[in-house]
């Protein structure tokens, strides 16, 4: 079989060979119809360009970085999981890929890792997510001149690409949403301090309460991992109060802890929704098909993940970036759990 070359594609296209060269390597300014006939003769004569050749002429890899770090427990993150599929989507319709790599157990090898994969051009530059405050990634990112982006905050004096969700706003919602309800005392159940998203609920939370006028108590405001075992427990721990100072809502960090949360109550012989509301945050898939369906948080993940590769394709084409930080909102749907 006769190898296709540049050249057919050039001529079945009715351009030159360089155009399209340049059009592969993302060079070329050419009309949106003459991009699309390229395209179409690459598809409809079969063409595979030589990855490794053009590689070595551009001096790109055509490959974004990607550090993944497994929970403690193995328990899903379907909110990440959103999040790097639409990376992914956004990434190649820009011809780039995605590599994937574990994270190392240290800091100081985490970094070095980074360095490594970028000082041998094995990727153009990364995606960070999962982020907290001071992130040491972060840091060294900066400090290196490395491209990249974050999809969460670090510390706001630093100057970095970053997309976030705006957590005080969304847990503030919720909040109101239950006050309107006619509770009055609203727990709230959180991951340990440390936790940027969770420090931002968390403000919501406070924040809401204030303007509300309702009392908040410490007893009110506990902490765990983001599993479901933790958000029973806390919710045992809730419902041990004494009845005068017992919620009688709970606001939940997270909809796998707001699982937990309902599975807590239901143990104590309470009917969700009626004797006591129970509400999540991420939307993640099950929550609407939970007994009865969860009130929770929905984040415009899809969109985060599309405006990161942006931000981040732009410091890899050296292209001016008018806006650093994207802060996204978030919408509250209420189902039956409150």
């Amino acid at each position: 079989m006769t190898q296709i070359t540049l050249k057919d594609v050039a001529a079945k296209a009715g351009v030159s060979y360089q155009t399209v060269s340049k059009v592969l390597n993302r060079q070329a300014s050419v009309t949106p119809e003459t991009e699309q006939s390229i395209w179409d003769a690459i598809q409809e004569l079969g063409y595979q360009p030589n990855i490794s050749a053009r590689n070595l002429r551009t001096r790109s890899s055509n490959l974004i970085g990607y550090g993944w770090q497994a929970s403690d427990d193995n328990s899903p993150h379907p909110v990440l999981n959103h999040f790097l599929y639409s990376a992914i989507q956004r990434v190649e319709a820009h011809r780039y890929h995605l590599l994937t790599f574990l994270l190392a157990d240290s800091a100081s090898a985490t970094n070095e890792l980074y360095r490594d994969l970028y000082a041998r051009r094995q990727v153009e530059g990364f995606i960070l997510a999962d982020t907290n405050n001071n992130d040491s990634r972060i840091a060294f990112l900066i400090d290196a001149a490395i491209p990249f982006a974050a999809f969460g905050r670090a510390n706001d004096d630093w100057d970095f690409c970053w997309v976030d969700v705006d957590g005080r706003l969304g847990m503030g919602q919720v909040i109101q949403h239950l006050q309107e309800r006619g509770h009055q005392r609203i727990a709230f159940i959180t991951w340990p301090e440390g936790s940027r998203a969770g420090e931002e609920r968390g403000y919501g939370y406070f924040t809401q309460m204030a303007q509300a006028g309702l009392p908040t108590s410490p007893a009110w405001v506990v902490r765990g991992e983001n599993t479901v075992h933790d958000g029973y427990q806390l919710m045992q721990q809730l419902l041990a109060l004494p009845a005068a100072e017992r919620p009688t809502a709970v606001a939940c960090v997270s909809d796998q802890i707001a699982i937990g949360a309902m599975n807590g109550a239901l143990a104590a012989g309470l009917v969700i929704g009626q004797d006591i509301a129970i509400t999540g945050y991420d939307n993640v898939p099950m929550s609407e098909f939970l007994y009865p369906p969860l009130t929770t948080v929905q984040q415009p993940i899809q969109e985060a993940g599309e405006q990161i590769i942006s931000l981040l394709l732009k410091q890899i084409n050296g292209e001016p970036i008018p806006q650093k930080g994207i802060l996204l909102e978030p919408s509250l749907i209420v189902r039956q759990s409150s």
